[in-house]
């Protein structure tokens, strides 16, 4: 398997059954997307591709997110015009992510150009999913994008976790930002958390903008308030 060469050694407390239940969720995408007449067995990409999103230096970025963007895509499939397409998209959205870089929505994308095709997905289709995972970077699709509306509305779905969760989430996100110092970190925390509020709309499928949209902001409006309180000073 050219395309796909071995990542970092990785970590994660996925257990046998979760691994399991990914590969197979991979497997019946990528039938899905390559459709009659098969291709190579899907188990080493999908072994390539779990590892991926096990390395050490992840905090959010990891099988928890992986298997939530699957699960919200589920939901909102009956929206997509190629669901299996947009399960493709979010296996590879950042199966290449480091931190510190900021090319990691590109660099996923180019790794879905190169591998897909070897596992038997037409070009029309690989195309696809390497423009679902470049959308990513702005989350900004179209009004006729129903594909990206889907997997953008699934990443962020996020965002309109119960409380418990969303801070689950924040924590994380500092987690894997642990080299960036406090007051810069919330500089630009803030920054992102005011843009996202200045949207018109957060999510663009109906069922985003009925079920998560007043929740997500509800969450975002709470976190920039928090970022905004004084340190409190040590004792």
């Amino acid at each position: 398997m050219a395309a796909l060469t071995d990542p970092a050694d990785s970590t994660g407390p996925a257990g046998p059954a979760d691994l399991d239940a990914l590969r197979a969720r991979f497997a019946r995408a990528l039938e899905g997307a390559r459709g009659p007449g098969g291709g190579p067995d899907p188990s080493p990409y999908a072994d390539n591709l779990l590892a991926r999103w096990r390395e050490p230096q992840r905090r959010y970025h990891t099988l928890a997110h992986l298997t939530a963007v699957l699960d919200h895509v589920d939901v909102l499939a009956e929206h997509a015009e190629d669901a299996d397409v947009v399960r493709l998209a979010a296996w590879f959205h950042d199966a290449v992510y480091l931190p510190d870089r900021s090319e990691n929505e590109e660099r996923s994308a180019r790794l879905a150009e190169r591998a897909l095709p070897e596992a038997g997905v037409a070009a029309e289709k690989t195309a696809e999913v390497a423009r679902l995972v470049r959308l990513t970077v702005t989350h900004a699709p179209a009004g006729d994008d129903r594909d990206g509306q889907v997997l953008c509305d699934a990443d962020l779905a996020v965002l309109a976790a119960p409380p418990s969760a969303y801070a689950a989430y924040t924590a994380a996100v500092r987690a894997e930002y642990h080299f960036v110092p406090s007051d810069a970190f919330r500089r630009g925390r803030s920054a992102i958390l005011r843009q996202l509020l200045g949207l018109d709309a957060l999510f663009h499928t109906p069922h985003g903008r009925r079920e998560w949209e007043a929740t997500a902001r509800r969450n975002l409006a709470g976190e920039l308030e928090m970022l905004s309180l004084p340190d409190t000073p040590e004792d």
